[in-house]
């Protein structure tokens, strides 16, 4: 009788399961799957650095992407085009599917706000150099995003790097960073939010 019972059992979770997976004709079970793995990766704001980490499945690139959102550099003390300039920086990883496995490439995104104006990049002072540790690793041309003026001038330049480069600077004590004529060095802060986005992929 128990035997029979069970048997009963098994079978109407079974017939409820196949007759829900016909009602939906399995609809949305990916994207159900991507949003539930995006919310698993997300962690609250680190007292320890200040950033923000967050995490999304972008299903038209079909890739996984881990940001820091925009964090402050420094305010004032720019060498070469800016004067009272505040940088800040955006950082990403990317990594193809619905997986932290394998990161495909990092990106970097370097904010520029001023007062003046007229103190822009120009195209052919875009190039961007990294000195890690006393290593200088030279990221290239970096890309113009946008450029706006309100009651600040802000300028936003975007460059792609590999893994592996964006592993050096992260893994770094000490790292300055000079596009154009502009030099400033990151914090201590700003590199332990990186080490803390790099912890969010297995490598």
């Amino acid at each position: 009788m128990k035997l029979t019972t069970n048997i009963l059992c098994c079978c109407l979770v079974l017939s409820a399961t196949v007759t829900g997976w016909a009602q939906t004709g399995g609809r949305g079970l990916a994207q159900a799957s991507s949003n539930s793995f995006a919310r698993s990766l997300d962690k609250s704001q680190d007292p320890d650095h200040g950033g923000k980490i967050e995490s999304r499945y972008d299903g038209f690139n079909h890739e996984t992407i881990v940001t820091l959102n925009k964090m402050r550099i420094t305010c004032g003390s720019v060498k070469g085009n800016f004067k009272d300039a505040c940088v800040s920086f955006v950082a990403a990883l990317h990594c193809p599917g619905i997986q932290l496995d394998h990161v495909r490439y990092a990106s970097l995104q370097l904010i520029f706000q001023t007062k003046d104006w007229d103190q822009r990049h120009p195209l052919n002072q875009r190039q961007l150099s990294v000195v890690a540790d006393g290593e200088t690793l030279r990221l290239g041309q970096m890309k113009l995003l946008s450029q706006s003026v309100d009651t600040l001038m802000t300028e936003e330049l975007e460059v792609t790097m590999p893994y592996a480069v964006f592993t050096k600077i992260v893994r770094a004590q000490v790292v300055e960073m000079k596009v154009g004529n502009t030099e400033f060095e990151l914090r201590q802060q700003n590199l332990a939010a990186l080490r803390d986005l790099n912890n969010r992929v297995k490598f």
